[in-house]
């Protein structure tokens, strides 16, 4: 099936046409072109249930189906060129930045071992994630996630009842940790790019940010001591004699530090030069970025031992997983993202009327309820970006008497991808390494059943205290 969406494409970027631009009517987009998307949501969350075995097997061509299943009606009905510049739009300027990135922070951090006598007790494991929490916003929530899933799964492989460590790992490291730096997460780093000083973000997300780990941090240690205290006596403890930690492939904390480096390359640097493909407008840092995340991963490869990668029971496919799934997830949700974009005059009005009252004046409480559920289904980045434009689309302003419009939608954007699996990459990327790791993972709908019970008091009181004293 992904050969035929290959060729489908293939034909399409040869097709000869004079102006490759989008040029339909957004305003006039029905819902149904969202149904290839839901779809593909609602394959992620129900086949792995109710169809397991195809799923495992067969998931790449269940999503390519879904992804064809858009692009051909959209080529009928709106034309060759409109098509050609939406696929090439995902693929070039948002699809292949984002899984070089993720490759990249997969295949570094995949080669760096850490060894030591870990023994997961409450107290350790809070340590571990406060770790990860905090590292997060230096080199991004999927840097953090794939360095410190690994010793987390190690430490804790005597525990029985281990799931919610790692639902926990993927609210405070995957996400919630990266809220301090546009380094932690994309909405952040594309707010940057749109002019968001980068010591706003550190000093107007770091209450929010504490807040939000300090009551999650308590949460966890209650959970994670009552399960501990349940089986204490069949857990076989570690001797603590030897506390020694080493770490091996040390040179891959150097490509870390490169790729943090490659990326606010791109974010600082503005070329001037730039290439057109299909209509879509590519830069020279931007090449340069995407080149320099492909050397870096190449690099790792090279110099890291292969008793390193076997020591991390490293292999590729989670990172293949994300790659497919993604791949139809950023071509079938463009009219959903463009329906939001035309705001009021498009038939998701009346949500986006939500956020605006009869003066005018920003909800701000809506803005972070609004961007946060749509960033737990939604690519969280574009997802900010449209609200952004929708509160004013100037970051002085926003930075401004608007403050606290652009702190509900960093909150929002950033925070909520907890919600869901799809919410932000490096869930799932953490849900495929458990799953290889034999911990047993809840379903879709079963890791929501976590995020709301958890993380909705959480964001609640998020609201009270940041948008309603």
């Amino acid at each position: 099936m992904y050969s035929k969406i290959i060729a489908v494409l293939f034909l399409i970027y040869c097709f000869p046409n004079d102006a490759y631009a989008a040029s339909f009517d957004a305003t006039t987009l029905s819902l149904s072109w969202a149904i290839p998307f839901i779809g593909i949501l609602l394959s992620i969350a129900l086949c792995p249930l109710v169809l397991p075995t195809i799923w495992h097997h067969h998931y790449g061509k269940i999503t390519a189906a879904w992804t064809l299943l858009f692009i051909i009606p959209f080529t009928f009905v709106f034309g060759i060129s409109d098509i050609t510049y939406i696929v090439a739009h995902a693929t070039f300027e948002e699809y292949v930045p984002f899984i070089l990135l993720l490759l990249a922070l997969f295949t570094v951090s995949g080669g760096i071992f850490v060894q030591g006598n870990f023994n997961g007790t409450p107290k350790f494991n809070t340590l571990l994630l406060i770790i990860g929490t905090l590292l997060a916003s230096v080199m991004g929530t999927t840097g953090a996630a794939m360095l410190m899933i690994r010793p987390i799964i190690r430490a804790n492989s005597n525990r029985h009842n281990k799931v919610h460590i790692i639902v926990f790992f993927i609210f405070l490291v995957a996400n919630i940790g990266g809220g301090l730096t546009p380094l932690g997460d994309p909405p952040l780093f594309i707010g940057f790019l749109k002019g968001v000083n980068f010591f706003w973000t550190l000093t107007h997300m770091f209450l929010p940010v504490l807040l939000t780990t300090f009551l999650l941090l308590i949460i966890f240690y209650c959970i994670d001591n009552y399960y501990y205290k349940r089986q204490e006596k069949i857990v076989a403890h570690h001797s603590i004699s030897d506390r020694t930690i080493k770490i091996y492939g040390k040179q891959n904390i150097v490509l870390l530090i490169a790729i943090i480096a490659a990326v606010l390359l791109s974010g600082i640097w503005q070329s001037g030069i730039s290439l057109t493909m299909l209509g879509v407008n590519l830069t020279l840092q931007n090449i340069i970025r995407d080149l320099l995340l492909i050397i870096i991963s190449v690099v790792s490869i090279i110099i890291t031992p292969k008793q390193v990668r076997s020591a991390n029971q490293f292999n590729w496919q989670p990172i293949l997983e994300v790659a497919k799934l993604f791949l139809g997830i950023f071509i079938t949700i463009v009219p959903v993202l463009a329906i939001l974009r035309v705001g009021n005059e498009g038939h998701l009005s009346s949500i986006v009327s939500l956020v605006t009252d009869n003066s005018g004046e920003p909800i701000n409480i809506m803005y972070f309820w609004l961007s946060g559920i749509l960033s737990g289904f939604l690519d969280n980045a574009p997802t900010y970006l449209v609200f952004f434009n929708l509160a004013s689309g100037d970051a002085n302003i926003l930075m401004g008497h608007l403050n606290a419009t652009l702190l509900a939608i960093s909150m929002g954007s950033v925070f909520m991808g907890a919600l869901t699996y799809i919410g932000n990459a490096p869930n799932f990327m953490v849900r495929s390494i458990a799953i290889q790791n034999s911990i047993n993972m809840p379903s879709f709908f079963g890791y929501m059943k976590w995020s709301i019970i958890i993380l909705i008091p959480v964001f609640i009181i998020n609201s009270v205290v940041f948008f309603m004293l």
